[in-house]
């Protein structure tokens, strides 16, 4: 007998669904605003990991489960596996839970030695994020160069940082260089091509490895135009999120040489990063990478309505680099201290007196305090046109109150 399921997205739709054996199959929709009671209408901007699987995703992922075999080699791992490996123009890739985890077991295959050394850019994500599970659990140490606010190095500042005096006793051995691509806390940004062919020529006249933080990597090859392969082939290896933007729900491929691969499978095992009947999150992942990346520049366009918007609506409240919103996220800035990034993230998720009646329903808008005070708002399936209409629109409202507050304020 089919059971009556409610869907998960309740706080963004309110939409009955039947479970049946191959998926899910939506039987009703209706907005809060058209019923009765207090519903909120939800938009989750914190970050594009709260993303969900699509109704198709959740279909894929059910037949997968059926063909799951734990004794024998997943045949949907090894299928996501060698389409990434090839849709990435590497030799080889290997499925890892984390995207931390990925780039963490990249580290410690390229820095094989304790007291081996690292250069990252000092906003990295592998950096700030990581809690520095590199010196943690592989003994290499990190040395950093300034990340400027496209997220590149400037090459002699990083050439610098290259111990070239190795292998005297006193120093540690330079072995590897690495770059985020798209640039998480620079705001999406996308590495150049010409910078990454400089710094490709500068490790291989040192001899250093380089590894790519894709997580937003399909970001980065949409928003230049160029096929993934494109990009890294001016890196080693890489790492990329499954979910994200991409839709999957758990999952990250690292991708390099062969050998390297070998060894990566040894340390996934270490960290304990192997997981069992994993086919359906496979399964996931290889439709991710089939079919969500074309719809990325929807992201980006809804990124780029909301970050003009911004401006418009708020030009003595709000700040931000319109020219350097290139994907889907966007860092805004609250100017002259009329209120803390915080308090207006508060503000944003909250419904007050007087805002149904005006906006006709309720909208909460969930945003997060970013690094220097910035506010970080991130695009992702789920997130529609209407939804980033519904975020403007409260924008609006609030930005009209805060304005008028300020007014009363004066006289």
């Amino acid at each position: 007998r089919e059971e009556l399921m409610w869907d998960e997205h309740i706080r963004l739709f309110i939409r009955p669904v039947y479970f049946q054996p191959r998926g899910f199959m939506v039987i009703g929709k209706a907005l809060p605003s058209q019923i009765p009671g207090t519903w909120n209408r939800v938009v989750d901007l914190r970050s594009d990991i709260a993303t969900k699987p699509s109704l198709e995703m959740r279909e894929v992922m059910m037949e997968a489960l059926e063909r799951s075999d734990i004794l024998d080699e997943d045949p949907e791992v090894n299928d996501l596996q060698n389409f990434a490996a090839e849709m990435l123009g590497m030799e080889a890739a290997l499925f890892v839970p984390t995207g931390t985890m990925s780039n963490l077991i990249a580290v410690m295959v390229h820095c094989p030695e304790r007291g081996d050394e690292m250069i990252v850019g000092d906003l990295s994500h592998l950096h700030i994020y990581e809690q520095g599970g590199s010196a943690q659990l592989a003994g290499v140490h990190t040395t950093t160069v300034t990340t400027l606010p496209d997220g590149t190095f400037d090459l002699e500042q990083l050439e610098s940082r290259v111990r070239l005096f190795y292998p005297k006793p006193v120093f540690c051995h330079t072995r590897l260089i690495c770059v985020e691509n798209t640039h998480n806390i620079r705001g999406g940004r996308v590495l150049p091509l010409d910078f990454l062919q400089e710094l490709r020529a500068l490790a291989d006249r040192h001899g250093l490895s380089v590894h790519m933080d894709g997580a937003r990597l399909m970001n980065a090859a949409v928003a230049q135009g160029v096929a993934p392969s494109t990009i890294l082939q001016y890196v080693h290896t890489v790492s990329v999120s499954l979910n994200k933007g991409l839709g999957a729900p758990v999952g990250n491929i690292l991708a390099g040489p062969r050998d390297f691969i070998s060894r990566a499978v040894r340390c996934r095992k270490a960290l304990g990063g192997v997981l069992w009947q994993v086919g359906p999150l496979a399964a996931a992942g290889r439709l991710a990478l089939v079919n969500m990346k074309n719809r990325l520049e929807k992201d980006h366009h809804n990124a780029k309505t909301f970050a003009q918007a911004l401006l418009d609506c708020g030009p003595h409240l709000f700040t931000l680099d319109l020219e350097a919103v290139e994907t889907n996220i966007v860092r805004f800035y609250l100017k002259q201290n009329h209120w803390t990034p915080s308090e207006f993230c508060e503000r944003m998720a909250q419904v007050c007196e007087g805002e149904e009646a005006q906006l006709g329903q309720r909208i909460k808008v969930r945003m997060i305090v970013h690094v220097g005070n910035a506010v970080r708002a991130v695009w992702y399936h789920g997130i529609s046109a209407e939804d980033t209409q519904l975020v403007i629109q409260k924008i609006q409202f609030v930005a009209s109150q805060k304005m008028e507050s300020l007014k009363e304020n004066q006289m």
